[in-house]
């Protein structure tokens, strides 16, 4: 999968973005005490004043690396690391104004309201926002889900050591021990889910997003556990000690807790990168959800005198790393489709029912009037029932450039290869969708396809996709 990368100043820009509002805001405020307006930005000292501080606040967060351990630091340290931020910025703040030499015209206790303000909102964020980053990164359903391999002398120390450090975004939700069979056993409220031997088969039937394996020196798993994990493309890290040449694309050395871990993986992806790819499907799902809402006017009327029913298809869907997430389309077929698929498998063009299609499908709504008729063809044809997945993508459960998304029977059928396909989010549309789309029906070819996108994922190559996508929908070759 793609395993976001936890270094750089992008590191924490959530506390970066946080303490600069704190500022403005404390700006605004000890200008509204001192002249009883809150308008600082109407005045051009002022508002040169207030962009100083910006940049001065982001000069000393890149070169003093303000919040660098952020989530280590106790109250008493985080109160030296907020009074001296708030002295930095002040202080060269003020040295500014003397070299404009325009410091008679700035209220000397707008500066100081401003520190003393900035102060006590910077430390108040950084405490509050410490308590939610650790909240929601230890919640049931939040973080990446951890599964840990260790042996049993060291499963305790192992264990409360991720469990402390919950904070960097994973959480163990299954132990296994290589030389006992405690299966059933809970470890610090963590759960020895299976034995060594039958690791590999667990991982397959639920969901991990990444393994830690901790051995004793001279100790290691199984290569083929190891390259079974790494097949389905989960996450792999490992404590470094006498470490073994691992198959692999890239590989980190990293900090997971306590340990030093080499860290291997489909592609990695800074977070940057993972940023500017979640504004682009905001920005293309919100847009999307408008063009669905016009289109929605137009397309049910046509459905529902067809086919009296729901407009909107529903049905679960499995996305990155086995996870389940309803997906939406206009409906195209008649109501009894699901039930009819069983019947038609033997018309199935992929021949091993890893994805179902066929030509002529007497599901589609309007089918009876001949191949390519009706509706239901029509809405298939142009990729107008897609439409309702930008709710998908806007919602978080797909991206706008990814890898479809399996039924769960599909899913269920897939070996450990299959599986690296969904490493990451499911997408509207993907690289194998513009290499052929409906044509292709070898579904190892789908698995190349898409595991290639992986591995070489770039920013651009979603544009490249994207534009491809709006070429052949233009053109009605194929469906999405």
């Amino acid at each position: 999968m793609y395993k976001k990368s936890s270094t750089g100043w992008l590191k924490h820009l959530d506390f970066m973005v946080l303490d600069i509002i704190c500022l403005q805001l404390a700006f605004v405020m000890g200008y509204f005490l001192r002249h009883h307006s809150f308008k600082p930005y109407g005045s051009p000292i002022y508002r040169n004043e207030a962009i100083v501080f910006a940049l001065i606040q982001l000069m000393i967060m890149f070169f003093d690396d303000s919040f660098k351990n952020v989530m280590k630091r106790g109250y008493l340290v985080e109160i030296g690391m907020t009074v001296k931020n708030m002295v930095y910025i002040i202080v060269l703040g003020v040295f500014y104004l003397f070299l404009i030499q325009e410091g008679d015209q700035f209220s000397r206790a707008t500066i100081m309201l401003t520190g003393a303000l900035y102060g006590m909102l910077s430390y108040l964020m950084r405490i509050g926002w410490k308590a939610v980053v650790k909240k929601r990164s230890s919640g049931e359903h939040s973080g990446r889900s951890l599964l840990i391999i260790t042996t049993e002398k060291q499963s305790q120390s192992v264990v409360k050591s991720m469990l402390d450090f919950d904070y960097i975004g994973v959480r163990p939700t299954g132990v296994v021990l290589v030389d006992q069979d405690r299966t059933g056993h809970k470890i610090h409220g963590v759960p020895v889910v299976s034995n060594l031997a039958d690791a590999a088969e667990y991982v397959c039937r639920e969901w991990f997003d990444e393994v830690l394996i901790v051995l004793p020196e001279g100790r290691e798993i199984p290569q083929k556990v190891f390259d079974a994990f790494a097949e389905m493309g989960i996450t792999i890290h490992v404590k470094i000690a006498d470490v073994n040449e691992m198959q692999g694309k890239n590989q980190t050395v990293e900090r997971m807790g306590n340990y030093t871990v080499v860290t291997t993986c489909i592609n990695m992806a800074s977070a940057g990168q993972l940023v500017l790819k979640r504004i682009m499907d905001i920005c293309g799902g919100l847009a999307g959800c408008i063009l669905t809402g016009i289109i929605f006017l137009f397309v049910a009327p046509a459905i529902y005198i067809k086919s009296p029913g729901p407009i909107f298809f529903s049905q679960y869907r499995v996305g990155k790393n086995g996870r389940k997430f309803k997906i939406y389309k206009f409906r195209s077929m008649y109501m009894d489709a699901e039930e009819r698929k069983k019947e038609l498998m033997k018309q199935n063009r992929v021949s091993d029912g890893l994805m179902f299609k066929m030509e002529n499908d007497p599901r589609v709504i309007g089918s009876e009037k001949g191949p390519g008729k009706g509706i239901g063809n029509f809405i298939r044809k142009t990729s107008l029932d897609e439409f309702p997945q930008f709710f998908n993508v806007l919602k978080g459960d797909m991206s706008l450039v990814g890898t479809r998304p399996p039924t769960v029977d599909e899913w269920e059928k897939y070996e450990l290869h299959h599986r690296a396909r969904l490493a990451i989010k499911p997408g509207l549309t993907g690289m194998w969708q513009v290499s052929g789309r409906s044509e292709i029906t070898d579904f190892e070819e789908v698995v190349k396809l898409d595991t290639k996108y992986i591995s070489e994922w770039s920013f651009m190559l979603d544009i490249k996709i994207l534009f491809k996508t709006v070429l052949i929908v233009l053109g009605q070759k194929g469906s999405m």
